[in-house]
């Protein structure tokens, strides 16, 4: 069986950045906006860039809740897919990720 402390470490570590992140989109866009129509504008615009960051934010997060399972139950660094290893390098680069190189084409 592999140590996967590294592993677990990086993903939680990388959880802890997304839920304090998502804390503080979620905390921008709820912010009441003016009475200024131009001002009103600019922050309806920025705030469509706020909910696409949250959105990419949450589905990294199921990503990573994902893999913490995946390490619970004994089958991370295995393929999804084909069911082989994972090429350590990869994991070190995408913790988080299911996949094998090869599959992920």
């Amino acid at each position: 069986m592999t140590d996967w402390t590294e592993a677990r470490a990086a993903l939680t570590a990388r959880r802890q950045e997304l839920t304090a992140r998502l804390a503080r989109i979620e905390g921008e866009l709820d912010v009441p906006h003016v009475a200024n129509w131009d001002e009103d504008a600019v922050l309806h615009e920025a705030d469509e860039v706020l909910e696409g960051l949250g959105l990419k934010g949450e589905g990294e997060m199921r990503a990573i809740d994902a893999a913490l399972a995946r390490l619970d139950g004994g089958t991370y660094g295995d393929c999804a897919r084909c069911g082989q290893p994972i090429a350590p390098a990869r994991l070190r680069a995408l913790p988080a990720t299911a996949v094998c190189a090869a599959c992920a084409h």
